[in-house]
């Protein structure tokens, strides 16, 4: 069985590694030159960028075609293949596969999974996958077992500058004009498979209270879980989550990841998240 997934979602490099997931990349559209997220750029050469930039760069769904021949690498083999796949609300990527998956050649088959998710959140299904393979588990049982935990997914981000929503139309420029001035700081997470809003806060002293409260708020206990922890080049917050978190908890995995251009292009580079399933 082969795990793939695209990078809608933002998984840790250790769990790419380890079980050999394949990524099918995003095309990021910058000054009309188009470049492989992940392949022909990097993610600190994507922050350089978004740091530097008077537009924000734009994203691209995933072809059939490269699809195709994603999973033809593998049923051509005979082997079958797992695809999870980002929010099919948010991008018509996952529908992408779909069709792509109904027309491979070889023996192999192919089986597709909707998170209904993006970034980090997205990243827990792949995880989760990964480990469920790693226990025996066959994609019926790994679909099965992913299935019932849709609901169960928590994701929160928090970002510091308004300036890239504002760019990116999310709010109008009076919005993140005020915003700036009093020092309000959006607090967003994904909600019916789509990125929205959440709550605010008062500059980033609260940020870690604050991502864990909304965390717990839905969870009874972080012991268990599987966590992501997420920032573009902005670490410090994510180190003071995780020591926030393993203070009284021990959770099944807790990985750090940075993330990709799915949620960045829309945020700018000083995000900080945090994903728990």
């Amino acid at each position: 069985m082969k795990i793939i997934c695209d990078t809608m979602s933002d998984v840790p490099k250790e769990i790419i590694d380890k079980f050999k997931v394949d990524v099918v990349p995003l095309t990021i559209i910058i000054n009309e030159k188009e470049y492989l997220d992940g392949v022909d750029i990097t993610h600190d050469e994507f922050y350089k960028v978004l740091r530097e930039s008077n537009e924000l760069p734009k994203t691209s769904q995933i072809t059939y075609i490269r699809f195709k021949e994603a999973f033809e690498k593998f049923t051509s083999k005979g082997e079958d293949v797992l695809y999870i796949g980002g929010s099919s609300a948010a991008s018509g990527t996952y529908q992408s596969a779909v069709m792509a998956s109904r027309d491979v050649e070889g023996s192999g088959c192919v089986h597709t999974f909707d998170t209904y998710s993006l970034s980090v959140c997205a990243g827990t299904f792949v995880v989760k996958a990964c480990l469920l393979k790693e226990e025996g588990k066959n994609i019926e049982e790994i679909i099965q077992t992913l299935e019932k935990s849709k609901g169960s997914e928590t994701a929160f981000f928090f970002v510091d500058e308004l300036t890239y929503l504002q760019k990116g139309g999310r709010i109008s420029s009076t919005k993140a004009a005020i915003g700036t001035m009093l020092n309000v700081k959006p607090i967003l997470t994904i909600k019916d498979g789509i990125v929205g809003p959440k709550s605010q806060i008062r500059g980033k002293k609260h940020v870690v209270n604050t991502l864990m409260k909304h965390t717990k708020e839905l969870i009874e206990t972080f012991d268990d879980k599987i966590i992501i922890l997420a920032c573009c080049d902005n670490e410090s917050c994510v180190e003071q989550l995780k020591e926030a978190i393993l203070e009284d908890a021990s959770p099944k995995g807790i990985y750090k990841v940075n993330i990709g251009a799915c949620i960045s292009s829309h945020s700018g580079p000083s995000i900080v998240g945090i994903a728990t399933i």
